[in-house]
């Protein structure tokens, strides 16, 4: 008897129900598993796979426009000034989560990867100078220097930005579309 293959975002996309299955399909395309370049764009992915922590990926992908607008635009220079009136009305805004310690872990988490940038230039370049390291350590590193980051949501965030393999499966051609793209988990090591 052949082992099953495990279901993946790949093939659980095709039991979705019309309209969700959509706003995944687009997502699976065009994002998941592509590396990113812009540090804004990094942390846009952090924040919401922070936010999406005990929610359906689906509640997040349908909100992902208005947390851009709420966080704007992932400046993350703005994100890093935030103070308590800007959490308040974060808290208020019924187009994105409103949780108190995962707005308080964007803002703090914005504030760490200024302390990067002003390090390695980019957040990008520490991502890219840790590569490549199990996703053990990549947590450890992580919840060491993050907020609010555990293990499933850095796994997420590392395969969704091209750090860690396992996005799509081989078979799918969007595979193809994301080894053209040159991810890091695909690259020889920094190191």
């Amino acid at each position: 008897m052949a082992a099953l293959e495990p279901i993946t975002y790949c093939t659980a996309i095709a039991g979705m129900k019309p309209g969700e299955r959509e706003l995944h399909q687009a997502y699976h395309d065009h994002q998941y598993g592509f590396p990113l370049h812009s540090d804004n764009e990094l942390f846009c992915r952090l924040v919401l796979e922070i936010n999406q922590a005990g929610l359906s990926w689906t509640t997040i992908l349908k909100k992902q426009q208005t947390f851009r607008e709420a966080y704007d635009e992932f400046d993350i220079a703005t994100v890093a000034a935030y103070r308590e009136l800007d959490v308040l009305r974060l808290l208020q805004n019924p187009g994105i989560i409103r949780n108190r310690l995962k707005i308080q872990a964007a803002i703090e988490n914005a504030r760490t990867i200024l302390n990067l940038q002003q390090e390695y230039g980019s957040f990008k370049n520490w991502l890219d100078q840790q590569h490549p390291l199990p996703l053990k350590e990549w947590t450890l590193l992580f919840r060491h220097r993050f907020r609010f980051t555990g293990g499933e949501i850095i796994k997420e965030f590392l395969m969704s930005t091209g750090y860690l393999p396992g996005a799509h499966q081989p078979s799918c051609p969007v595979y193809h579309h994301v080894l053209n793209a040159n991810p890091a988990w695909n690259r020889p090591s920094a190191k």
